[in-house]
């Protein structure tokens, strides 16, 4: 039975992420209600009712049953960034708070745009970046915040995945149209987004993007960079779709009094002084790194956590704001690349 609480939601967008976010609404049934699911094609994306144990929601492609209506409070935007602009700027004047899927948008100028669009008409605007909400990130979190590590120095980023190529055979996938490029936009960004959360920001960086052999893509699948943080640490980020067979994203970072080794479903902290703690491991998790997004309990916890902040008027777990710091790295290493040269970031 619907809390009499439950915040309003319209799913847009009945993609491959569409299912997830259904489940994961529906497991968040004490704070959210599903009532519409927008999409180009609303017959094709009916199979998600499935998916959903509340009340059948509204299947449609008319944006306005959204905007006018007052049994829906927020909005989960799920399509691809090259439609975003328009959708966010009726959504944010009709008052609906936003919940973003990465990325932001295809360039760090229309992120920029979108993120003073909600802030312009007193919207909450939060960007799914569930990686966080992983408990191997969680613990890392609080390890880093009980302030025993010293002084940060080195920071090792890598993301080996592997898209096969049948996966960019898709209608505009890994062009700068539809996705606004490759690897880095389209996969690594999760990853680059937990590191950051964890480093602070980078403030000059000096990159290499390619094309393999491997693909037949306009976008890169392959990104090499040296990396130099605010706070003065340096280190690298390597991300790739052309890493066969794939493996997990793992975040090292090195203090002076220890190292921090952080995967998909284990954190391992070792100390210079030759103690190892025991490693937190999650039984069974197979991480999130394919294609398709098989758990659902990441994206719960942040859209619980969204709804929360919304109520309480606090930021979400990733503000848009906060999610420019990836952008911004992503910006700089495509025009280091473009360019040969370093490139510094505002921060």
């Amino acid at each position: 039975m619907e809390n009499y609480d439950s915040m309003g939601v319209a799913l847009i967008g009945a993609g491959m992420i569409g299912k997830t976010h259904v489940a994961a609404l529906s497991a968040a049934s004490d704070r959210t209600a599903l009532r519409a699911v927008l999409s180009r094609h609303p017959e094709r994306a009916e199979y998600l009712a499935e998916y959903y144990q509340g009340d059948r929601p509204e299947f449609t492609s008319d944006l306005s049953r959204v905007t006018e209506a007052a049994d829906i409070q927020m909005a989960i935007v799920a399509t691809p960034p090259s439609i975003r602009i328009d959708l966010i700027e009726r959504l944010a004047k009709a008052g609906k708070h936003i919940l973003l899927e990465k990325p932001v948008a295809r360039t760090l100028e229309e992120a920029v745009r979108v993120v003073e669009i909600c802030e312009d008409a007193g919207v909450t605007l939060g960007v799914v970046f569930q990686h966080r909400a992983r408990a191997p990130s969680l613990a890392a979190r609080q390890k880093l915040a009980e302030g025993a590590f010293g002084r940060l120095g080195h920071v090792e980023i890598s993301a080996p995945l592997w898209r096969d190529q049948s996966y960019y055979e898709e209608l505009g996938r890994g062009t700068y149209a539809r996705d606004g490029g490759g690897v880095l936009l389209t996969q690594a960004i999760h990853t680059i987004d937990l590191a950051l959360s964890l480093t602070g920001p980078v403030s000059r960086v000096h990159a290499m993007t390619a094309t393999t052999p491997l693909h037949r893509m306009e976008a890169e699948d392959l990104a090499v960079g040296g990396l130099h943080f605010a706070t003065g640490a340096v280190g690298s980020l390597v991300a790739s779709t052309a890493s066969y067979p794939q493996r997990k994203e793992v975040i090292s970072l090195h203090f002076e009094n220890g190292s921090m080794r952080l995967g998909t479903d284990r954190l391992d902290v070792v100390w210079r002084d030759g103690r190892q703690e025991d490693a937190l491991t999650v039984t069974g998790s197979e991480g999130d790194t394919g294609a398709v997004v098989n758990k659902h309990e990441w994206h719960q916890a942040v859209i619980e956590d969204f709804v929360d902040a919304v109520r309480q008027g606090r930021a979400p777990m990733v503000t848009g704001r906060e999610a420019l710091h990836s952008h911004r790295l992503i910006d700089a290493i495509e025009r280091s690349s473009r360019e040969g040269r370093p490139i510094d970031i505002l921060v």
